[in-house]
């Protein structure tokens, strides 16, 4: 039987009925779990209206009646860890052990919000000019809204609204519709409490609850996590409605290695950066570049650790790599493997049909990124490198060429939200980390291909082959 989740504003679950549902999948068997309900402008008013009339009475509590609350609230959240751990990994895909340690993340801030009264002080200067004495005083806003991505459906709002409310504002999230269940059970935690009601609403939704948050008169504040393209549209979005805003895009993270590094301990640094939490979040490694006359040492023992590592549902007790979150999720990133051989790429891993504990069924774990690609003096299309696959193993001559390239493009080509492993599907800011074609995505694939090019050219140069062409 499917599971159905409703918006919680309030301090109860939504009464109304929506306009619209969304599925929510479980990505280990591709089953429909459950649905949710998507915001409209009816929805999105009455989150707002529920924060905007419970702000005053938040606003006038004492600090001691606001940190009592939220030491309450970290105390419960420790006492459902596992609760939220499995409740995350069973509508993410992330194995169990990742769902916790994104859980202990988030609870960091709570602690760090219980010790909010030392940090509202404000200050006070006498004499700062002849008979004038200056001060400061530090007020809440108003209703802030929160707009997070799925790859962290707890840590990432818990970045945010634990301290927006120990300031004394009140909070809509508006968390991603792929794994809504997470934010729906920190509510309840929330009320549980002692939270007034109000103070804390869960809105689901795409676009439309995005940009009716963003456009909102009662909502003084923004926050938001994702890619690159969606944190621009939510600051100007958010700034042209005069809101205070911060929007947190995108991350690619490139992995240098040295001659002289230690290999075992780059290889295990890489595997566990590049394929915890299914390789969907911003500080995943995407990238290796290892320096000659490493690097065919470094591949193997990255492509010993890949072949020891077990994939499997999020709930399997020896998984340590799950399903990513969607089949159109698991497909976009296959199509990367599948261009990038086209191109001439060599995989040393392919992880595309890999043995799935329990069998695959028809799940979403069928289907990785390599562990890495060599390929000396190759130079494919830049689209492949682009998006995050690993170039060919370098020399230090090769490594000063393709720092000289990028450094002449840097200003206007480097864009940080392209290739994330965390991005969504469709692209949209309803996703919170979306995966849109960013304007200057050419110009940086350009920069990229032209980087690679020269890494090749100075191979080819010392070991005496042509070197590859420039790229058009």
């Amino acid at each position: 039987m499917t599971r159905h989740v409703t918006h919680w504003i309030g301090g109860k679950p939504y009464g109304g009925e929506s306009a619209r549902r969304g599925e929510i999948f479980e990505p280990a068997s591709g089953r429909v779990a459950g649905t949710v309900d998507l915001a409209g402008d009816t929805e999105v008013d009455a989150a707002v209206a529920a924060a905007k009339a419970a702000f005053p009475g938040w606003r006038d509590a004492s600090l001691s009646q606001r940190t009592k609350v939220l030491f309450r609230f970290r105390e419960l959240v420790d006492a459902h860890r596992g609760e939220l751990a499995r409740l995350i990994s069973s509508e993410h895909g992330k194995v169990v052990a990742d769902a916790a340690g994104e859980v202990a993340r988030g609870l960091e801030v709570a602690e760090f919000a219980c010790g909010i009264p030392h940090l509202l002080k404000g200050g006070f200067s006498e004499n700062v000019s002849s008979r004038v004495d200056a001060y400061s005083i530090l007020q809440p806003v108003g209703v802030a809204a929160g707009i997070t991505p799925f790859n962290f459906p707890a840590m990432v709002p818990m970045w945010m609204f634990p301290v927006a409310i120990a300031c004394g504002n009140t909070f809509v999230l508006k968390p991603s519709e792929k794994d809504p269940s997470a934010s729906v059970r920190l509510a309840e935690l929330w009320a549980e409490a002692g939270l007034p009601d109000g103070v804390f609403n869960v809105l689901h939704g795409d676009r439309a609850a995005v940009d009716g948050l963003l456009r909102h008169p009662d909502v003084r504040a923004v926050s938001f996590v994702g890619s690159t393209p969606v944190a621009r549209h939510i600051y100007g979005t958010a700034a042209a409605n005069g809101k205070r805003v911060q929007a947190l895009g995108g991350a690619k993270n490139h992995m240098l290695v040295l001659p002289d590094a230690d290999l075992d301990l780059a290889a295990d640094a890489a595997v566990s950066a590049g394929f915890g939490s299914a390789g969907e979040r911003c500080m995943a490694i995407s990238v290796v570049v290892a320096v000659d006359p490493v690097g065919d040492e470094l591949t193997a023992k990255i492509k010993e650790r890949v072949a020891g590592l077990r994939v499997g549902p999020g709930d399997h007790p020896e998984a340590q790599m799950g399903p990513l979150v969607t089949r159109a999720h698991r497909d976009r990133v296959a199509s990367y493997l599948d261009g990038a051989v086209a191109q001439g790429a060599t995989l040393a891993v392919d992880g595309r049909d890999p043995d799935v504990l329990g069998g695959a069924g028809d799940g979403f774990a069928r289907g990785r990124r390599p562990a890495a690609r060599r390929g000396r003096s190759s130079c494919p299309p830049a689209d492949s490198w682009s998006r995050g696959l690993p170039p060919p193993k370098s020399s230090r001559d090769g490594i000063n060429v393709a720092d000289r390239a990028l450094r002449s493009r840097r200003a206007e080509d480097h864009s940080p939200g392209s290739g994330r492993g965390d991005s969504a599907a469709d692209g949209s800011p309803g996703n919170a980390s979306g995966g849109a074609a960013e304007p200057d995505l050419d110009r940086q694939r350009a920069a990229h291909a032209e980087a690679r090019c020269a890494l090749s050219a100075a191979n080819a140069r010392r070991s005496g082959e042509e070197a590859p062409a420039r790229p058009t």
